[in-house]
Order: C-alpha cells, then sequence, then structure tokens
C-alpha cells in the first residue's frame, strides 16, 4: 500500500499540486478565521502577518493554474512566500519562549492600531510582533505559532513536489 501512495505520489501532475497548495492554504486560513470569530481569539500583529503570508502562497498557487502550473516561477515565489511566513512564525515562537521579564509590552489591539496609528508603526508591529504575539495558546497540544510553522513546511513540501512535477 505505501508503495503505490509513493509511487502515485511521484506521479502526481504540476496542476494536482497546484490545486492541493490552494485548498491546504484556504483550510489553513479557513482555520484561522473560526478561531477568530467562532472562539473570540483575536489575532496578534504576527499572527496577521502569517495570515498574509499563507494567502500570498496560496495566491501563486492559483495563479500557476490560471497560467501554467509547470512554468517554475509560480513554485518559486511560493516556496519563498511560505519561507518568510515560516519565519514570522519563528519569530513568534521566539517570543513566546523569552523569559517573562523580556517579553515586550503589549500593545493595543490591531482594530485600534489600524484607526489610529501611522503606516509605518502598525508595519513595525506587525513584523516585530508585541507582547500580545508572546502568548501561548495551546491548540492541540502545540502552540499556533508552531501550527502556523508546521503548515508553511507543508506548502514547501508541496510546492517543491509541484515544481519537481512541472519539470
Amino acid at each position: 500500500m505505501s508503495n503505490t501512495l509513493i509511487h502515485d505520489l511521484n506521479h502526481a501532475t504540476s496542476e494536482s499540486w497546484a490545486v492541493t497548495i490552494v485548498f491546504f492554504t484556504g483550510l489553513a486560513l479557513t482555520g484561522a478565521l473560526v478561531m477568530e470569530h467562532a472562539f473570540a481569539m483575536d489575532p496578534c500583529p504576527l499572527c496577521l502577518m502569517q495570515r498574509i503570508w499563507f494567502f500570498i502562497a496560496g495566491v501563486w498557487a492559483y495563479a500557476s493554474l490560471l497560467h501554467n502550473p509547470r512554468w517554475g516561477i509560480y513554485p518559486l515565489l511560493g516556496i519563498a512566500s511560505a519561507s518568510i511566513g515560516g519565519g514570522f512564525a519563528i519569530r513568534q515562537l521566539w517570543l513566546q519562549n523569552l523569559p517573562a521579564d523580556r517579553v515586550p509590552t503589549c500593545g493595543p489591539d490591531m482594530a485600534y492600531m489600524l484607526d489610529r496609528f501611522p503606516l509605518s508603526d502598525l508595519l513595525i508591529a506587525m513584523t516585530s510582533g508585541t507582547g500580545d504575539c508572546a502568548e501561548v495558546i495551546p491548540v492541540l497540544g502545540l502552540s499556533i505559532a508552531l501550527w502556523a510553522l508546521l503548515g508553511f513546511i507543508i506548502i514547501i513540501i508541496f510546492t517543491v513536489m509541484q515544481w519537481r512535477a512541472g519539470t
């Protein structure tokens, strides 16, 4: 059975990998929205940045479906996007593992920041994080940031498979 699965995965088309990436990024974003709206878990600035990079990685896979999934630029852009998003997840994991006295101060919520702060301050908060980003909320035993990092790694693996299938 496992040999058949490996054979099927190695012979999947570039199109099928692109569809898988679009589906997976949509699933990740849906999960984030469910946590935000159904469970009232307000996202921190780094969480929002990770959502943006999940979306961008999915957009590249979708664009490849519209144009040419075998063209190598789309997987390359998808890998870059997922790597950047993974970097933000690593930053959040780093903040979560700081000693309590080294955690940055908590900032206002994102809605307030969008209304009142200049764009430069908003971007600084979204790229470096705030004390809110250091809060660990476990989901199935792992922090949300670790789940996001695993999701970005999966996207990179799927995108490499799309790239390999296109050559």
